[in-house]
């Protein structure tokens, strides 16, 4: 390859108008998920305070009625009850952001089809940013960025392909992505160009996409986190008859979201799942810095926060196999830990000067 090749300005503009484009379609999807919120049925705010009572149990038996026409006898399930990170309390699932309304669910397959739709002009995007330039569409932060928001929302796609019950983090993912396209486009921007010669390695194939996949998982874990605490305390409202109640809006929100439980268990499910590869990526990180600067640490700002990240979220994961530190004191771990992630990036790479300032602002 000739690194000094200049870049292909009509492939970098075309990586523009589309990214652009998947802007205008996440815009849309945000309104199509903010309707399947609104017009999802209220009538579900009861569920979990009936959950919540003396009666309720999480082995309720199955029984089985007839049918008025014909009397076929038909099994009546139980609902899905998940014990609680913290053990007092059995509550059951939330029927989705729809509340299982004909209408909400509607506005929520519009949702899906559009955030697909943009998802693949973002892709478009950023592999005709690689095209342009000949590498890969990660060496600065308007790169990382904009590919970091694609392969977020790719994974939120694929886990329902695969028929997990994650639509409930359509509307805070497709805001977040906008948000993080906002800033890439507006503060973060960086014409397309070569790398610095410290950056032409395979190891920016390796090390950086392992980062940023890492960093698309970390971001779903603390979404759920984030999401548990609000959860968490409803539940505990409602279990305590002689507290404050929570009011209709916010109830009629929460009742439509996984059980507390659920969603403390989805966050520490993805978490360790991609802690091994976070770790590898420090390792990579390591490798490459000794082949491009003769040494594998230097305390250099980068591999500092890369490590205390890792350090919070080794905590983190060592709190959830003690006892005394599940639920929400684990939760605020995991989103300190999250915070030292997005530090890492952002905080890093702008405010502070080292080996890695490959910003580009």
């Amino acid at each position: 390859m000739n690194l000094a090749a200049a870049a292909n300005e009509t492939l970098a503009h075309n990586s523009n108008v589309l990214v652009y484009s998947a802007m205008a379609i996440y815009t849309l999807a945000f309104v199509a998920h903010m309707a399947e919120w609104v017009f999802g049925s209220r009538s579900k705010v009861g569920r979990t305070a009936a959950a919540l009572t003396p009666n309720a149990t999480a082995s309720a038996p199955a029984t089985v009625t007839a049918r008025q026409s014909g009397g076929t006898a038909v099994l009546e399930r139980p609902k899905v009850i998940t014990k609680s990170a913290a053990g007092s309390r059995d509550v059951p699932d939330g029927p989705g952001a729809a509340g299982g309304t004909e209408k909400g669910d509607l506005y929520g397959r519009i949702a899906i089809s559009l955030t697909v739709l943009a998802w693949a002009l973002h892709v478009g995007g950023v592999v005709t940013r690689a095209l342009s330039v000949q590498r890969a569409p990660w060496g600065n932060m308007y790169e990382f960025s904009t590919t970091f928001a694609a392969v977020a929302t790719g994974i939120y796609l694929l886990l329902l392909v695969l028929g997990k019950n994650v639509r409930w983090i359509g509307l805070p993912l497709v805001t977040t992505v906008l948000l993080d396209l906002g800033l890439a486009v507006s503060v973060l921007y960086t014409a397309s160009d070569q790398l610095v010669p410290a950056l032409h390695s395979y190891w920016l194939w390796i090390h950086v996409s392992c980062a940023i996949l890492s960093g698309a998982v970390l971001y779903l874990g603390a979404v759920a986190t984030l999401l548990f605490l609000f959860r968490d305390r409803h539940e505990a409202k409602l279990a305590d008859p002689a507290g404050k109640q929570p009011g209709a809006f916010a109830a009629s929100v929460l009742e439509r979201l996984p059980s507390a439980a659920s969603l403390d268990k989805f966050a520490y499910r993805v978490n360790a799942t991609v802690f091994p590869l976070w770790t590898f990526t420090i390792i990579a990180g390591a490798i490459w810095a000794e082949a491009a600067w003769g040494r594998y640490w230097g305390w250099d700002p980068k591999e500092v926060w890369s490590f205390i990240t890792w350090v919070a979220y080794a905590c983190y994961l060592h709190a959830r196999a003690t006892a005394g530190w599940k639920g929400r004191k684990a939760a605020w771990l995991g989103l300190i830990a999250f915070a030292c992630y997005l530090f890492n990036y952002y905080g890093v790479n702008i405010f502070v000067t080292g080996l890695h300032s490959y910003a580009g602002v």
